[in-house]
């Protein structure tokens, strides 16, 4: 049974291989990168390589020059596993003149920016997307993800007859959290019995392969533990001492570790939106994980509030990374007295905050951080929407919006 559905980064990417000569697109592993490196129009077209095949890996390794000069074009895929590569992909693209745009599609299963082995960056010749878990438009084959770009281009005063307008489908939130947006769990398998399983298969392979093309972890049992107490704390402020203390690891250790949950792209780190007028501000990054099904799995626990906020950050990161020129910034506030707004999307001089509440009868209280957000940054705020578990669209009050969450993700 085919997966494949129409990506949202598909024209961005397009887009990247007409104007750079080297497109980087990295993602966790199973997101679908391979895929739609091999049957994605234009991209099916060109000629493949995996570096998951041991003759391509040796000759990466040993001949990277006569690699990469085996076709004019090349999609080369797990580029990770010989982070050397990219010294030979710069010296041949430095040679070209003029440079031949498109030449390289490097795919990867690693942030290559944030990993310690890679001897270049590619910097000023390379492109570089993310391609993240499915979401909930890509599963139901649309290839988009929310409705960011109309929240802030848009006049707040038209929302609810722009939202209303919408085609989308209202769907249990929880079913979507816990199948999540990996190609297989979400769209072949059935039952959370068999869900579980590829979970489980999952996370073998990560600890006991992926992790060893990234670094030397001494310990898997106290890895698999840190997973575990981070998946619990999927929408919290992300403490590190208080981690370490439930796990037994030192600071280091802590930091280390997740840091290679985020170079494997399985964690998001949400950063504080940091300009301050007149309060003092908490500049705590939010935890949040790329995928819900997988950080249910490890926590064991059943979907709460936090994983639907989890959903829609999600979808907002994934739209934020697709976009052309100057990327949209997906942040949250908080203040010191407590007062916080889920998500701040920033692009330009425009802001939209966004609270999500897994209620179905979302009352003016819970509008309240809202409120202050706008009345502390004025003008700036475009409006902010309040996304509940309801079925109705209605203004709150003055530049707020609460809608069901399915109309905007």
């Amino acid at each position: 049974m085919s997966t494949y559905r129409p990506r949202l980064i598909h024209s961005a990417l397009n887009a990247d291989l007409e104007t750079f000569p080297v497109v980087v697109l990295s993602g966790a592993r199973q997101t679908g990168k391979s895929t739609l490196a091999q049957e994605g129009e234009p991209f099916a077209n060109r000629p493949y390589l995996t570096l998951d095949d041991l003759g391509v890996r040796q000759q990466a390794a040993e001949a990277p020059h006569d690699l990469l000069q085996r076709y004019p074009t090349l999609t080369l895929d797990e580029v990770q596993r010989e982070p050397d590569l990219l010294l030979a992909v710069k010296a041949l693209v430095d040679q070209d003149r003029p440079r031949r745009r498109g030449r390289f599609l490097l795919t990867g299963s690693a942030n290559l920016l944030l990993m310690n082995t890679v001897a270049d960056s590619l910097a000023g010749r390379a492109a570089y997307r993310t391609l993240h878990p499915l979401t909930r438009r890509e599963q139901l084959g649309l290839g988009t993800a929310g409705r960011w770009s109309a929240l802030l281009t848009e006049e707040v005063d038209r929302w609810p007859a722009l939202l209303a307008q919408d085609d989308a489908r209202p769907e249990d939130w929880n079913a979507l959290a816990r199948r999540g947006g990996f190609p297989v769990p979400a769209l072949e398998l059935s039952t959370d019995a068999a869900r579980s399983t590829w979970f489980d298969g999952y996370v073998r392979t990560y600890l006991e392969r992926d992790l060893r093309d990234l670094s030397v972890v001494q310990s898997l049992p106290d890895f698999r533990r840190l997973m575990r107490a981070a998946a619990l704390r999927a929408g919290h402020l992300l403490n590190q001492a208080e981690l370490g203390r439930d796990v037994g690891l030192p600071a280091t250790t802590v930091q280390r570790h997740l840091g290679l949950l985020e170079t494997s792209h399985l964690i998001l780190r949400l950063e504080p939106y940091a300009v301050n007028r007149t309060k003092r501000l908490i500049k705590t990054p939010k935890l949040f994980w790329a995928d819900t099904g997988l950080a249910l799995h490890l926590s064991g626990g059943e979907p709460t509030g936090a994983h639907l906020e989890n959903l829609v950050v999600g979808d907002a990161v994934a739209w934020a990374d697709a976009q052309p020129g100057p990327r949209p910034q997906v942040l949250h506030w908080r203040t010191a007295s407590g007062q916080e707004v889920d998500i701040v999307i920033e692009h330009g001089d425009r802001l939209v905050g966004v609270e999500v509440k897994a209620t179905s009868r979302p009352t003016l209280r819970d509008a309240r951080h809202l409120m202050a957000f706008r009345e502390e940054y004025g003008d700036a705020v475009a409006g902010c929407v309040l996304l509940h578990d309801g079925r109705e669209t209605f203004r709150m009050t003055e530049g707020v919006v609460a809608t069901p969450w399915w109309r905007v993700v």
